[in-house]
């Protein structure tokens, strides 16, 4: 049956009547949901508030962060919150199961020869946004985590800059509750986010003949030796790694910021200047055709910022090579990761440090992340395809 629409006028009337008729008869004109209960206007949010939502915020990340550290997530921060500002029963339940999912993955790491000694979680608010009862925080994550000397050569620490949406609503009495959590990079999650399978890159097609395929490496450690001869190639994989560690988390204004702009993020894009940087050659022509590369801040040939077109380029020529396992990478190498196993490579990354034991750490943009060690990569994507290119 459809509704019939009431004239303005015949509405307004309905209503004054309604309304008169409530009055008369001693009932309260209050929304259904709210039946029984005091309830307050739609609360504000005034600066305090504003550093409350900062002060959560910074305690659910600092706690996922203490998970992963040896020793640590004795006491949760986040459960001294109360009043006018807290968790909500069900996103404290997802919190307890992050976690508690990532205690595993300190444990899978521990495994692997790895450990975190300490670390440290800062979160800044970016922007609030209030709509009724419902206010949404941006917020910015830096997180450093330091390596405990397991094998005794790792990096001092690994870093990273994530974003992040909190969702808060209003309660009947006012109370805000902390109900959502969503990590809001374009891109693949940092070292302490609950693994959520990650948005995937569009498999592209290939230009005008077929593209050649990257060999599957294997992730079992340690790997059979295949030292990589620095001056082979003539290019400066010292080089790659400083502008890797420059501009990880401070992006070159030289460059698009594909960070946010759909599927891919600037992964790739990233990787691209740090192999440029290192005395990789343009190779001119349309962008769509795989076997050009090239890019700058007014173009980018597809092979520059696409995951799949780079590996197309790389191995096409011979720029780079298949390796047979992760841990055969060694600095200004690349690794590649299909995250569901359909074919199409998702995410691209660059060695910046090599252990003595044997153990590359990448960095790579979107989440922006520095010396990133494999095994914590393999920890955290059991299920992940990995494809390892000797540069």
């Amino acid at each position: 049956m459809k509704s019939r629409k009431l004239s303005r006028k015949r509405s307004r009337t309905a209503i004054v009547t309604a309304a008169a008729a409530s009055v008369v008869a001693g009932v309260a004109l209050v929304p259904n949901w709210s039946a029984g209960a005091a309830v307050v206007d739609d609360p504000t949010v005034d600066a305090a508030t504003k550093a409350t939502f900062q002060r959560l915020a910074d305690a659910v990340f600092t706690d996922r962060t203490d998970a992963l550290v040896d020793g640590g997530h004795k006491k949760r921060t986040t459960t001294g919150f109360s009043g006018d500002v807290r968790l909500s029963s069900a996103q404290s339940r997802e919190e307890g199961s992050a976690l508690t999912e990532l205690r595993g993955r300190q444990s899978r790491l521990a495994r692997l020869g790895e450990k975190y000694s300490g670390a440290s979680t800062r979160v800044t608010l970016d922007a609030t946004r209030v709509t009724g009862r419902t206010a949404k925080a941006d917020v910015t994550e830096i997180t450093t985590l330091t390596y405990a000397k397991v094998k005794g050569t790792e990096p001092k620490t690994t870093g990273f800059q994530a974003h992040h949406e909190l969702t808060f609503r209003a309660d009947r009495q006012g109370t805000w509750q902390l109900t959502d959590v969503r990590d809001t990079d374009n891109g693949y999650i940092a070292v302490n986010q609950v693994a959520k399978q990650p948005t995937v890159a569009v498999k592209a097609s290939p230009a005008d003949d077929s593209p050649p395929a990257a060999t599957r490496a294997a992730t079992r450690w340690p790997a059979p030796a295949n030292p990589k001869n620095f001056s082979a190639s003539g290019y400066d994989y010292k080089a790659m790694v400083a502008y890797a560690g420059k501009y990880w988390n401070n992006y070159n204004p030289d460059y698009p910021d594909y960070n946010g702009q759909g599927a891919g993020g600037d992964c790739t894009n990233f990787v691209s200047q740090a192999l440029k940087a290192g005395g990789w050659k343009h190779v001119p022509g349309y962008t769509y055709d795989f076997h050009k590369w090239f890019g700058n801040s007014e173009i980018q040939s597809d092979s520059f910022v696409g995951v799949n077109e780079f590996s197309w380029f790389a191995l096409s020529s011979k720029r780079a090579t298949s390796l047979a396992n992760v841990y055969q990478l060694d600095l200004g190498d690349v690794l590649q990761m299909d995250f569901n196993k359909d074919g199409s490579k998702d995410h691209s990354m660059i060695v910046t440090y090599r252990s003595s034991q044997g153990v590359p750490y990448v960095s790579y943009h979107s989440t922006n992340t520095y010396n990133r060690s494999v095994a914590s990569l393999v920890a955290s994507y059991p299920n992940a395809a990995f494809y390892a290119y000797r540069t």
